[in-house]
């Protein structure tokens, strides 16, 4: 029987130190904090002392901490509080804290007390003049004290107007954690809760040290001439537990504290890894344990305590808090932990990144590792940038699906993990599929820096590595960013090379585009010295050519375009007014595939999807490329990710590949890829591996066509876990039934190994045409590889761009067949559609 010593105590009290407000210059930008979503440039401000390190965006032109904090025109930050962090960490989890909302913007951010050797203080104002707010001023202090383990927000509100004006008080804070309120203190953990960072807010009766914690003020009413003041104060902590205790001991003497020490039975290892769960009622707020030891103030009163990991024995116990009383060590021992040990290699046996699916069998529940944006522990999944790892899990039986990527063949184990120990699980990945002179990308993924996600750089990068991707540019949104160090730092060189890029990002008509290479990020400047998104998506196009200087051998590609707004109905009122005219002279390809999706077979440009009650329009993008074409827009299709998770909206449905001098992705020269990618040299896929060629041409080149026919040398490989089923060769964008091949209709032309097709075809033409040859298994799923995550649903499809045929030696003239539909135009009415799709039986 385990023996468990439970201590109650008061907070320690922390030391005296100096305490300091300054601005951040070019000189000293190495003040500035560090973390996962450090967002602090020169001309912000700093406020620090022996604790923390805050830092105050200025206010400085188009200012804010990413891209997402808020949206629009008006999403502007300065005088919001960017960074905060304890100095023995630098470990910032903070995106934005933004008092009342702040945003637009403001008058001034001022030093008002730059403490210093001699001050117990330090004050930095934000202020907006009632002139430039529509008679509404506002003031915002950031004070920090020489033991402050937070920051004290007091905000004020004066009507300078001549009516009555009402508005929330509410506070905008991100991270996007898990969330809770706990004895009447709000808390936010970090994302990823290993990475050991939390806040939380409390609102206070005053600005002072224990004057006690005070309700939300609520809605705010103010008559002409009238003010209000009310203030709060955001801790922070390594958990929420530790963040929270902060608070409570700020604002009130009377508390006491928990402090313990986890070790592992036996062995009395340290533990790192429990989560403590400290409730009250039906409240409840986790705290973790680091190296072995654990802390939190509370209000006196009883508490439920539980100690958990997965992978060992959970213990449960009860407290009762007294005020400012002391007592001896709290004393955790727990079992020792239980999981899998893998070691995964390649053919050669040589270690390999990877990614392992958990599902439970028998009586055992499928394990959940974790939120979905991280790589070690995504859902049911995990992906290593290594093959040898361990993973904690609970005692039970297991199946293991071990991948990586769709070149290679797929293990299953099925293993039984007993308490205390690690199974261990060896294996070989076979790369079963042939790419030799291909490569495998993905020109769109995004992690934190983007800030419409909180997926961490380094998961990004196994992300990526696990599902075998060999060259990815780096494409944040509205931020130029390197992806080459964290390459380095996860010893992914040999695996993935990226190149500096960016993704310029706003709303309407001005698009999204992905562009690379790029000059280096301008370090500590808003967005890396990114350009400025403007409304028409030419001139975003021509400024990221431009940028730094005019590169012609720079790529620039339209994501997930509205390709009715873009080239047929501009303002997509429903009249053709040629869009926006030579758009297709500025963009070297389009995204025809983005994340989910397999319609390249597809008969409409239309399609109905329900949400909820209502019924809406969608382009199917892929049969308006064809009509594209036949229009004499001949620009390439790319398929990729648009990652913004791991789990669910990960890297690895889509992928187009691309020819390449060398197979070694460390060697891979970007300006090698983009070459072949403008002249569209490339085939999108989900998982075969296709191969056409006539002669010795391929997607992308024109080919005369002697007789006026051609044979096409068509190829598709498959890794154990992926399936074709059909072959089908578009001419002009049609599905010629005499060049559709099933497995039912020519049995003999399938195969069940990893070469799924191999034939010569030939195509005989009556007129100039494009040809695009397609592979699905129209029977089939990615389940296997992808197991509970949103691509398991994708079938395996793969296509190549256009191989373009001149027949008669006059060069290449597109016939404007519209594929039986008009040419797309705006306001679409579901109605109206769904009687169309009817009638012609689509």
């Amino acid at each position: 029987m385990k023996k468990i010593l439970f201590l109650f105590l008061l907070t320690p009290a922390l030391t005296h130190a100096a305490v300091e407000a300054f601005e951040v210059g070019p000189n000293n930008t190495d003040q500035l904090p560090k973390g996962k979503e450090a967002d602090g440039i020169i001309g912000d401000f700093i406020l620090r002392n022996g604790h923390i390190t805050a830092v105050i965006s200025g206010n400085q032109p188009l200012r804010r901490a990413n891209m997402s904090t808020f949206y629009g025109t008006g999403g502007i930050t300065p005088g919001c509080l960017y960074d905060l962090t304890l100095n023995n960490r630098q470990n910032d989890q903070l995106t934005i804290f933004a008092p009342s909302g702040q945003r637009g913007d403001v008058s001034h951010v001022r030093i008002t007390n730059a403490g210093g050797k001699d001050s117990l203080t330090a004050e930095i104002e934000v202020v907006v003049d009632g002139a430039r707010n529509s008679g509404l001023y506002k003031k915002h202090t950031y004070r920090i004290d020489s033991k402050s383990v937070g920051v004290v927000i007091t905000t004020t509100y004066r009507n300078e107007s001549k009516v009555i004006r009402k508005g929330t008080v509410d506070d905008y804070w991100k991270p996007s954690g898990k969330r809770g309120t706990f004895q009447g203190v709000r808390w936010i953990d970090a994302v990823d809760s290993d990475d050991r960072g939390a806040y939380a807010v409390g609102w206070l009766n005053d600005a002072k040290r224990l004057s006690g914690l005070a309700k939300h003020p609520g809605e705010l009413t103010l008559k002409p001439g009238e003010s209000k003041t009310f203030t709060r104060i955001l801790a922070v902590g390594t958990n929420p537990a530790s963040a929270v205790g902060r608070v409570v001991s700020y604002a009130s003497a009377k508390s006491g504290g928990i402090l313990g020490f986890v070790r592992e039975e036996k062995t009395l290892k340290q533990l790192s890894d429990v989560i403590v769960h400290i409730s009250s009622g039906k409240e409840s707020i986790p705290a973790y344990s680091d190296n072995g030891e654990f802390s939190a103030s509370v209000p006196p009163g009883e508490y439920q305590i539980s100690f958990s990991a997965r992978g060992r024995k959970t213990v449960n116990s009860k407290v009762n808090v007294v005020e400012n009383f002391t007592s001896s060590p709290l004393r955790i021992s727990m079992l020792p932990l239980s999981g899998v040990a893998f070691d995964i290699r390649d053919a050669g046996n040589k270690d390999t990144p990877c990614k392992v699916q958990f599902i439970g069998t028998g009586k055992t529940a499928t394990p959940n590792l974790g939120p979905q944006n991280r790589a070690h522990g995504c859902v049911d999944q995990w992906h290593s940038e290594t093959g040898k790892f361990k993973v904690a899990l609970d005692p039970g039986t297991y199946r293991l699906v071990i991948t990586r990527g769709i070149e290679h063949d797929h293990l299953v184990r099925a293993v039984k993990v007993k308490a205390g120990a690690f199974t261990p699980v060896v294996g070989t990945l076979k790369r079963s599929v042939d790419t030799r002179g291909w490569v495998s990308t993905d020109f769109h993924n995004h992690s934190t820096p983007s800030g419409d996600n909180q997926c961490g750089t380094n998961d990004r990068i196994i992300n990526l590595a696990a599902e075998h991707i060999e060259f990815a540019p780096t494409t944040e949104h509205n931020r130029i960013y390197d992806w080459t160090p964290h390459i380095k730092q996860l010893g992914l060189a040999k695996h993935l090379s990226t190149v500096i890029g960016l993704e310029l990002t706003g709303p309407g008509a001005g698009s999204h585009h992905n562009v690379f290479p790029l000059p280096k990020p301008q370090p500590f400047a808003q967005d890396g010295g990114a350009p400025v998104f403007q409304n028409d998506p030419r001139l975003n196009a021509i400024s990221l050519q431009n940028f730094g200087g005019w590169n012609p051998g720079r790529w620039v590609h339209v994501n997930h375009p509205n390709l009715t707004e873009k080239f047929w109905d501009r303002n997509l009122d429903g009249q053709a007014d040629g869009g926006f005219a030579g758009y297709e002279k500025y963009i070297h390809a389009l995204e025809t595939q983005n994340y989910l999706g397999n319609d390249i077979l597809a008969t409409a440009p239309w399609r109905l999807a329900r949400r909820g009650t209502s019924e809406s329009v969608r382009e199917v993008r892929e049969f308006m490329w064809l009509q594209m074409l036949n229009q004499g827009h001949r620009i390439p299709a790319i398929a990729v990710a648009d990652a913004h998770s791991v789990y669910g909206n990960g890297v690895g449905g889509w992928r187009t590949y691309v020819p390449s001098s060398t197979d070694a992705p460390a060697m891979i020269d970007p300006k090698e890829i983009i070459r072949h990618a403008k002249a569209g040299r490339l085939m999108l896929t989900t998982g075969p591996f296709l191969q056409v060629t006539h002669r010795d041409a391929g997607p992308g080149d024109t080919v005369a066509a002697k007789g006026r026919a051609v044979t096409l040398k068509v190829k598709v490989q498959c890794a154990d876990w992926v399936d074709i089923d059909r072959v089908q060769i578009l001419v002009n964008g049609r599905q010629a039934p005499k060049y559709n091949f099933t497995r039912q209709s020519h049995p003999t032309f399938f195969g069940n190994g990893t070469v799924k097709f191999e034939r010569a075809i030939e195509v005989k033409l009556t007129e100039d045409s494009h040809l695009i040859v397609v592979a699905i298994g129209e029977q089939s799923t990615m389940k296997t590889g992808y197991g509970t995550s949103s691509y398991a649903g994708l079938k395996p499809c793969a296509y190549i761009n256009p191989i373009w045929v001149d027949v008669d030696d006059g060069g290449f003239k597109p016939n404007g067949d519209t594929l039986d539909w008009d040419l797309p135009v705006g306001r679409q009415n579901a109605k109206t559609i769904r009687a169309l799709l009817k009638a012609r039986n689509r």
